[in-house]
């Protein structure tokens, strides 16, 4: 008996064994252990662009997740993985993170391709909106659904869908729009719309559509090619609708100055950029010669989006027009279609994910989990129900558990192979109705069937899926280290927040001492404090050189000056001030740099004088003028700090074997 209970223990003991080698330990921090297996996960996550792996880049790895390691052991020792905040921020993650586990991938698929496919092309459609709840009765849904039939044998007989719509339509809208939608792309409308719709032909009239709305009557009235991206550049006069009355931002001068800017583009139009650089008001834009971002249909508001997408030739130049912003002339730069479904795709993934339609892969993902894991199901047990509620009960919400209390039976249960389950008693259900009251109106007849049946159905569904992700981080290594990572990553952000980030804002004091004892690491170089004078024309330029003679002993300011030029035109002359280094602005680079010279040159058909007014020494920079740098350099300086203070805090161990083994 000694004999065989020895051979059991040395067996179990090499089983053992063999279990550690094959996932040892690679290293250790305080008293928790990362196993190599998740190291290689997190290492080969994160170092995708090395095609070999090298002794350097896994210790310069390994240092980095040491770091990681030793912060988050020290938030957990504070205890800031048990507050409020992160208990709730986490789960918010989680539910997000979880959701591409509970669909599948094959119909997932399916529906993003669909969405791509119908990206392709813009619709305009009408509609006649009979509005009934997603759970009514079948009552009143026949009643919304012969209503919808109505409509259409109204219009199949002659009469117009904009009459029927305006007099039949649940839709406030229609009184005014006459049920015209507009036109509109996929992901833009509820699924069986965006179905229904894409599915008609040009002028064609559908069958009633069910969606959680109601029911539609609906009617593509045009189906065109998708306008693509469009990438513009625009010259701007700001002013808004609300004008506050003051001269200088009228809407008058405004419209006057654009109206100029216009003339000399009709004259010339290879002026665009340096007009855009001179005179835009959108100063971000305007450094690029006007160009904007890339942007679609709907991305801009409609004024400059029609323009925009009504030039027809790159290059082409719009007439001012006018919007919320202000006066806007458009330059067309570049249109291209629709961009590829590898470019959209994960956009494309999000937005489905999000979406009715996501409901037919979840479906799937329920079927799979119930095969998977053995699913058993009592329907009797649920009928019991309809025997202990009654209309009254649903209507005043007046059902409790007592009224079921002689119900125990199991419902449903599901047995996955390892020996997990997740088992739904009547005791259980009793519970979910009380919790789960439906809200029903006291006008319309219940059906305790329906009712109950409709709750049933949800918490199935509800216990299916967490069955399912209770057993993630079980079942899918991928998805474990995905959550663990951003479980870190959150429990670390505030601690960071706290040690590094908002200290160096906060800590003035150290902020200081650091710079003055770090200050000539912030050194202008020799700059040039000038005035530039762009001139429309030499005989600007005239007017102006005879101005400046005068400027220091008449005492005139650069408004003075602008006053006296501008009287015609806003675009006689502009004035800009500044210190420049070397490479910081072409107009200085081009003059000599001597204290009291002016300098007149000539570019886009400008006249420019500059004027050096001083040369400025080589200096350090003031902590007003660097403090962004400066904080960001403390940081680093406070985070380095914190490490050291971490690793004398906590022991780190490395098996320099194992680390061996990481490929």
């Amino acid at each position: 008996m000694r004999k065989i209970s020895l051979l059991l223990l040395i067996a179990v003991t090499s089983f053992l064994a063999k279990a550690q080698n094959s996932d040892p330990v690679l290293l250790t921090i305080k008293d928790k252990n990362v196993l190599l297996s998740e190291f290689n996960a997190i290492f080969k996550k994160n170092n995708t662009k090395d095609t070999k792996v090298t002794e350097e880049s896994v210790k310069e790895y390994l240092d980095l997740y040491i770091k990681f390691k030793l912060k988050v052991t020290e938030a957990e020792e504070l205890g800031y993985d048990t507050t409020d905040a992160f208990v709730k921020e986490l789960e918010g993650y989680r539910k997000q993170l979880i959701q591409p586990y509970l669909s599948d991938r094959e119909v997932t698929e399916g529906l993003i391709k669909e969405a791509y496919e119908r990206m392709k092309f813009d619709v305009n459609a009408s509609h006649i909106l009979f509005s009934v709840g997603a759970d009514a009765l079948p009552k009143d849904t026949l009643v919304a659904y012969n209503k919808a039939l109505k409509a259409k044998a109204r219009i199949m007989k002659g009469e117009s869908f904009e009459k029927v719509a305006e007099e039949m339509s649940s839709d406030p809208s229609a009184k005014n729009n006459k049920g015209n939608l507009g036109y509109f792309s996929a992901l833009h409308m509820v699924y069986p719309f965006e179905t229904a719709t894409y599915n008609l032909k040009v002028g064609e009239v559908s069958d009633p559509v069910r969606t959680r709305f109601g029911y539609h009557i609906i009617k593509l009235n045009d189906k065109r090619p998708a306008r693509g991206t469009i990438r513009v550049a625009h010259i701007m006069q700001q002013c808004s609708k609300e004008d506050n009355g003051e001269k200088r931002n009228s809407e008058a001068e405004k419209e006057k100055k654009i109206n100029e800017i216009y003339e000399k583009l009709k004259a010339d139009p290879s002026q665009f950029k340096a007009l855009a650089k001179q005179f835009s008001d959108d100063k971000s834009s305007g450094a690029r010669g006007g160009e904007l971002a890339p942007f679609t249909t709907g991305k801009m508001v409609p004024e400059f989006e029609e323009a925009a997408f009504a030039l027809k030739t790159d290059g082409e130049i719009s007439v001012p027009i006018r919007t919320d912003y202000g006066f806007h002339i458009i330059q067309r730069l570049e249109l291209t279609e629709l961009d590829s479904y590898e470019n959209l795709y994960n956009s494309l993934k999000s937005k489905v994910s999000r979406d009715s339609r996501a409901n037919k892969s979840k479906d799937v993902v329920i079927d799979r989990i119930k095969a998977e894991n053995k699913f058993v199901e009592k329907l009797a047990e649920r009928n019991d129900f309809y025997k202990v509620i009654n209309e009254k009960d649903l209507l005043e919400g007046t059902w409790t558990t007592d009224k079921a209390k002689s119900l125990n039976k199991l419902m449903f249960g599901f047995y996955a192979a390892d020996g997990d389950k997740s088992e739904f008693t009547q005791t259980d259900f009793a519970q979910y109705i009380e919790a789960n009251k439906p809200r029903l109106n006291p006008k319309n007849k219940v059906s305790v069937i329906e009712e109950v049946n409709k709750l049933y159905n949800r918490v199935l569904e509800e216990k299916a899926l967490k069955f399912k992700e209770d057993r993630l981080p079980k079942t899918n290594l991928e998805y474990k280290l995905l959550f663990q990572e951003y479980r870190d990553g959150i429990l670390l952000f505030e601690l960071t927040d706290e040690k590094v980030w908002s200290k160096a804002i906060k800590d003035t004091t150290g902020l200081q001492e650091f710079y003055e004892k770090n200050k000539n690491n912030y050194m202008w170089g020799e700059r040039a404090d000038v005035t530039i004078y762009k001139c429309n024309d030499e005989k600007v330029a005239a007017s102006l050189e005879k101005i400046l003679k005068k400027k220091a002993k008449k005492g005139y300011t650069n408004d003075d000056i602008l006053k006296m030029i501008n009287v015609d035109s806003q675009l006689a002359l502009s004035i800009e001030e500044g210190k420049f280094e070397k490479g910081q602005n072409e107009l200085v680079d081009k003059v000599e740099w001597t204290a009291g010279t002016s300098t007149k040159t000539t570019t886009d058909k400008n006249v420019n004088i500059v004027v050096i007014n001083k040369i400025l020494k080589p200096e350090p920079k003031q902590l007003n003028e660097v403090r962004g740098l400066v904080t960001s350099d403390y940081q680093n300086y406070l985070e380095k700090e914190w490490v050291e203070n971490l690793k004398k805090k906590y022991k780190v161990t490395v098996n320099n074997e194992v680390l061996k083994l990481v490929k």
